[in-house]
């Protein structure tokens, strides 16, 4: 289960990416307040048929061994429980559990 939210969150990331110069364009020429209002509403109507997707809000930073999507540290990928686990067992380079 976890991997299937990972590879439609990849599919989110990718479309975000793709369509990011012209949701841009397009949300500042809607901005514009200079721009005649009817030039605004056809703009705003392309805005609103590009894929959901599209929008970089959509996307969700998950780990990337359990698809956890809250608490992932984003320089590890991973979750704090897997983090944890890892750091106890000792295959992440440079992290040492302490305990005292």
């Amino acid at each position: 289960m976890s991997e299937k939210r990972n590879i439609r969150d990849h599919k989110r990331r990718l479309l975000a990416a793709k369509y990011e110069l012209r949701r841009k364009l397009y949300k500042a020429f809607c901005k514009d307040s200079d721009l005649p209002s009817d030039m605004r509403d056809k703009l705003r109507y392309k805005l609103s048929k590009l894929p959901r997707n599209s929008s970089f809000a959509r996307v969700r930073n998950r780990c990337i061994s359990t698809g956890r999507p809250r608490s992932v540290y984003e320089f590890f990928r991973i979750s704090r429980i897997v983090f944890r686990g890892l750091a106890s067992r000792g295959p992440l380079m440079g992290i040492k559990k302490s305990s005292w």
